[in-house]
């Protein structure tokens, strides 16, 4: 196969990564497998028309991406639309849907075993219609992420800790909002402080990553209106991978779900896969079963 691999050199490790090496590597890897690899390395706000040009091209039959989760993201809903299967190399903070495809997180093992994949099929889902690989989040996540965003960081570690500050900084009067939640199993209406939508349900452990992506379903998570306290509780709950526990959050799964906010404000917003976006009054989330072909990494010894 014909791979171009399409490198956002302002995201993550690949700062810091010899990137000249790493290609050569790269290519290396994929020919000794019979594939033929081209390396593009870019700037981040170029990441996005290096990959629909890799789309659009009829001689490349897959791409390969290489940044962090939102680079990813927006990969994934190039390829999702273009039907080229996509190959994700994990090279951000957290590498969620990187974690949930599975294969190593060093970029050099992980290089080594995409080369050595296979073509493989994964659920997407989407909200309103954009789809999203990760999650769609509401409330706390959403400030979290704004709250991080005006901060100066850099590097992973740098990020990390920026996250760590803008956790404590949100648990400071939370939000809470009104949110009408709309599956085949009913309607419910409730005050929420948080509240997302995972591409599949989450697995067990501290981190929020899909246990597998093909089982069709969405993974609603909801936290009732909590305060400070509840709140602190719910985050240590979640960092030792007991949030289920909580009396606070419900868990439902579906195909689709309709989540409408009839008291949203102006200015509010939503978090999709990590970026910030407007939230609209009605929001349509749906799982489109295995419309996304990717590159299932091959298991390294």
């Amino acid at each position: 196969m014909r791979f171009r691999m399409i490198l956002n050199r302002d995201g993550g490790t690949l700062k810091t990564t010899d990137l000249d090496a790493f290609t050569a590597l790269a290519t290396t890897s994929f020919e000794a497998e019979g594939h033929k690899l081209e390396c593009v390395q870019v700037r981040g706000n170029e990441v996005e028309a290096a990959l629909q040009a890799a789309a659009e091209d009829d001689g490349v039959d897959g791409i390969i991406a290489g940044g962090g989760d939102g680079t990813i993201s927006v990969a994934a809903a190039v390829a999702y639309h273009c039907g080229k299967p996509l190959g994700v190399l994990p090279a951000g903070t957290m590498n969620m849907f990187a974690r949930a495809i599975g294969g190593p997180m060093d970029l050099t093992a992980a290089i080594s075993a995409l080369a050595a994949g296979r073509i493989a099929h994964v659920d997407v889902a989407t909200a309103n219609g954009r789809p999203f690989v990760f999650q769609f989040g509401v409330g706390v996540h959403a400030r979290l992420v704004r709250i991080r965003n005006s901060m100066t960081y850099h590097g992973r570690i740098g990020k990390m800790l920026a996250s760590l500050r803008a956790v404590f900084s949100s648990m400071v009067n939370p939000p809470r909002f009104a949110v009408e939640i709309e599956t085949a199993q009913g309607l419910v209406s409730q005050h929420s402080s948080g509240l997302a939508v995972s591409n599949n349900p989450v697995g067990a452990g501290g981190l929020p990553v899909a246990a597998r992506l093909d089982s069709g379903k969405l993974g609603v998570y909801v936290a009732g209106a909590l305060t400070s306290n509840a709140l602190l509780g719910l985050v240590k709950d979640i960092v030792t991978g007991q949030w289920r526990d909580n009396p606070s959050v419900t868990e439902i799964e579906a195909r689709k779900v309709v989540l409408t906010f009839p008291k949203r404000k102006r200015g509010v917003f939503a978090v999709i896969d990590g970026e910030l976006i407007p939230l609209e009054e009605k929001v349509v989330l749906e799982l489109k079963p295995l419309s996304l072909a990717i590159v299932q990494p091959a298991t390294v010894v």
